[in-house]
């Protein structure tokens, strides 16, 4: 039985052991504790459970970061799993504070419209799931490489550190990060 994953957007998709790896990694390095080793034995702990502890195949991913955290914590890495808190809650609120703005910037005149007061039409807070939708319903895109692709420009728009992105900046990520992907995958293929 594959695990499926609710996602918070409510969509599902199926559970990736190297996807709490990477996870895992990440919180570990957090306090200068980088080990993929340990990182994977821990990610098998996690997993194990999610199987052997579950009678249904759904989980949400806010009970496998919850599990994740127990797991580092158990561990005796505390620290680790308070990184990992501190890097979700951070995200969540660069989520509710960033909002993509329905201009195309060509010229200083439509940077005006970014200046628009927060009620001004054309305002949507940011949604990754927006351009995983897109991607899989206009152009046919997988679902996990639609969302890696989603999850690649996201980080994009957080570390450039707007709060109003307009919406072309976002189009023209999802494009030049679709298309990298894509080649990536095409070159996979031919190996």
């Amino acid at each position: 039985m594959q695990l499926k994953v609710v996602k918070a957007d409510g969509s599902e998709e199926e559970y990736l052991h190297t996807k709490v790896v990477g996870t895992v990694s990440n919180a570990l390095g957090g306090i200068g504790a980088s080990d993929i080793t340990t990182a994977e034995h821990l990610t098998e702990v996690v997993t194990y459970f999610l199987y052997h502890e579950r009678t249904a195949g759904l989980v949400t991913s806010g009970e496998i970061f919850s599990i994740v955290q127990a797991v580092l914590t158990a561990a005796g890495y505390e620290e680790a799993a308070s990184v990992l808190s501190d890097y979700h809650y951070r995200r969540k609120l660069k989520r509710c504070r960033t909002e993509v703005i329905s201009v195309d910037v060509q010229e200083l005149a439509d940077a005006e419209m970014l200046c628009k007061d927060a009620e001004s039409p054309g305002r949507t807070r940011w949604d990754k799931s927006r351009i995983v939708k897109d991607l899989v319903s206009k152009y046919d895109v997988g679902h996990q490489t639609a969302r890696a692709i989603a999850s690649m420009v996201e980080e994009k728009i957080f570390d450039i550190g707007l709060r109003q992105v307009p919406a072309s900046l976002v189009k023209q990520l999802v494009l030049g990060d679709a298309a990298a992907v894509l080649r990536a995958e095409r070159q996979l293929q031919t190996v």
